[in-house]
């Protein structure tokens, strides 16, 4: 039977020096877009983000907040939503190309863009708003996606039609054409496996 005093401890937990970032300055702009799913309801998330004290948060950390409000979306029952592969296409290519430039602007303004969605296709906006930035800089951006599904679907492999399932494929380039080309070129980012 083995001896457990023998057995050395782990050392106790010594304190360790929280390096604090510099305070961002931040402004949040709300995507509050529905039309890329079949379930209604995400269209509430930047309000309830708001409502939930998502300011205060920030400014606590030492942030200074400007809330620079929310970017036009259509409404889907004043709309037609179009082809079956890829439904309210158009509106949801409108309101990502509105919220890409909202992007670009702020970060052109020297701050942090926080944008509070709404359902996955406004990703098509918000990151080539941040590769728009950086590509006029003679830069590059990386895009790490982490989510349940791909969201690498074409119209054309599309189970559903839902546009939420093609942001990551707009990125990428490889479609749909209006996502795709937000400032006139595509892809955002290469796709390139990890080394």
């Amino acid at each position: 039977m083995p001896d457990f005093a023998a057995i050395p401890r782990a050392a106790s937990p010594q304190r360790r020096r929280v390096q604090v970032q510099p305070a961002r300055r931040i402004r949040v702009i709300g995507v509050p877009i529905d039309l890329g799913a079949s379930r209604r309801g995400v269209d509430m998330g930047p309000s309830a983000m708001r409502v939930a004290g998502l300011e205060a948060r920030l400014e606590a950390l030492g942030h200074q907040v400007t809330d620079g409000g929310n970017i036009r979306v259509e409404i889907a029952e004043t709309q037609a939503a179009g082809n079956e592969n890829a439904h309210y296409l158009q509106q949801i290519a409108e309101t990502c190309t509105h919220t890409a430039e909202a992007v670009v602007k702020t970060l052109e303004e020297g701050m942090t863009p926080l944008v509070l969605g709404g359902d996955h296709s406004l990703a098509a906006g918000s990151v080539s708003g941040v590769a728009e930035f950086y590509r006029r800089r003679g830069e590059k951006i990386g895009v790490l996606w982490i989510d349940a599904h791909t969201d690498i679907n074409t119209p054309e492999s599309s189970p559903s039609g839902n546009v939420h399932g093609m942001p990551l494929a707009a990125l990428l380039g490889l479609g749909p054409e209006p996502l795709a080309n937000i400032f006139g070129y595509a892809p955002r980012s290469p796709p390139r496996t990890p080394c």
